[in-house]
């Protein structure tokens, strides 16, 4: 009886903590599908091609908050549940710290390098001016990303995964209406979709800022000096999810490039109509993985074995149902979704689109066990075997494969890489985790 109760309890905690987050993620998916939907709307295939082009540096920019925001905030739980709460305090102190030096080399990039970057990722001709102004605008807003999601990540890790929920659809819902207002009625074009979506933070920020004013907060500023071990302790723990945005956005460079030399602008297009919708799924996936973060980083600062991998046993079949669902939606209507982006009713895009709805999709059988697994290991404080995952799924097998199917089948072989690689990576991810588990057993 007090078996069950402890594990309805657990159930219960986890399915608060990952629905809220996984919400919170649809939520912050949706800047990125607004952007494409409403530019595909007034900018028509230019505009979707030069936002797709754009692409890798949003992954780069929210790679690089996740690796401070969730690598902190893991720190933080893991202090905290030893209840060593000048520890915790210092973990949130210097990511604040290096949060604030990142953004400084993002707003550096934005006035000095943005015309050399746009160029470098693969822009020419008529997209080069699109994807410049998306680009300028972008960077320049980007500590109001670092703040967000810096905060974001140790509100949730402060018992407090509503108001992180809540933060996360505000900047979301703020961010739709922007786009709309921004393009079409002040006719802003790229610089509007920019704006949008680098203001839209901004919002959720001052929701965040709610927890220290209702002083719900139980972390601090405390007086640091930022050593090299410290930063590269809150790095090494979040660094599987700077690789994870940083490898989408290499992927999504190769991948841009391939395409270009099979089908054109128009096979860019459509793989920009794959990848954003891939995102979202993505997102899902991220959202049970962060959502889980701060109980399994609890379970192991406290020793709790058993729970440990019981919510990972939760997490991974939530995964699995959820890509059964999004495959199964997918399969039955892919033209209808591919239409959803394409306003000129093209019909090759519609046809490139379609085909890769049905075989890159098949990744995401795989691609939540991956997430999951990498995140797990972060949380248990096991750095490397997270760095591995992430580096293996985000491009050491899918970029070679890319170029081999090219060559190949062609656009067909470029679908196709991305599921084959997630495989390959679900079988080593389940092998570290049994070695893992293993060790523990030995170590009862």
């Amino acid at each position: 009886m007090i078996k069950n109760k402890a594990e309805n309890s657990l159930l219960k905690s986890f399915s608060r903590y990952v629905s809220l987050s996984i919400l919170g993620m649809i939520g912050l998916s949706c800047y990125i599908l607004a952007d494409t939907y409403f530019v595909a709307l007034g900018l028509g295939a230019n505009g979707l091609t030069a936002l797709n082009i754009g692409l890798p540096l949003f992954n780069f920019m929210y790679g690089t908050t996740l690796m401070i925001g969730v690598g902190g905030a893991t720190r933080y739980a893991i202090e905290r549940s030893k209840s060593h709460m000048q520890r915790a305090n210092r973990a949130f102190t210097n990511s604040l710290i290096i949060a604030a030096f990142f953004a400084v080399i993002f707003v550096t990039i934005g006035i000095f390098f943005t015309d050399d970057l746009c160029i470098a990722l693969g822009a020419s001709g008529d997209i080069i001016p699109l994807t410049q102004s998306y680009m300028m605008v972008f960077l320049l807003l980007s500590p109001m990303y670092f703040i967000s999601n810096l905060m974001m990540s140790f509100v949730r890790n402060d018992n407090n995964p509503r108001l992180a929920m809540i933060a996360m659809i505000t900047g979301s819902i703020s961010n739709i209406v922007f786009d709309y207002i921004f393009i079409f009625p002040l006719n802003m074009g790229m610089v509007g979709a920019a704006l949008a979506t680098g203001t839209a933070p901004l919002l959720s920020t001052i929701i965040l800022s709610t927890h220290f004013i209702r002083k719900k907060n139980n972390f601090h500023l405390v007086k640091v000096k930022l050593k090299i071990k410290a930063f590269l302790d809150i790095c090494a723990l979040g660094i599987s999810s700077l690789i994870t945005e940083v490898s989408t956005g290499i992927v999504i460079i190769v991948f841009n490039l391939l395409i270009l030399s099979v089908s054109g602008n128009t096979g860019v297009a459509a793989y920009g109509i794959i990848v954003n919708l891939a995102l979202v799924v993505v997102s899902v996936f991220t959202g049970i993985a962060q959502g889980v973060q701060p109980l399994i980083s609890r379970c192991y600062g406290t020793g709790n074995r058993h729970d440990l991998f019981k919510l990972y046993k939760y997490a991974i079949t939530l995964a699995i149902i959820i890509a059964t669902i999004v495959y199964a939606i997918s399969a039955i209507f892919p033209e209808p979704i591919a239409l959803i982006f394409n306003s000129q009713h093209n019909t090759s895009l519609t046809a490139l689109a379609v085909e890769g709805i049905y075989i890159y999709f098949a990744a995401f059988f795989f691609t939540g066990i991956n997430i999951i697994s990498a995140s797990f290991f972060s949380s248990n404080a096991k750095p490397i075997q997270a760095l591995l995952i992430s580096i293996l799924r985000g491009f050491a097998i899918v970029i070679p494969l890319a170029f081999l199917f090219c060559a190949s089948l062609g656009m067909v072989g470029i679908w196709l890489a991305m599921p084959v690689a997630e495989a390959i990576t679900a079988i080593v991810s389940l092998v570290l985790l049994a070695i893992y588990k293993g060790h523990y057993k030995s170590a009862a």
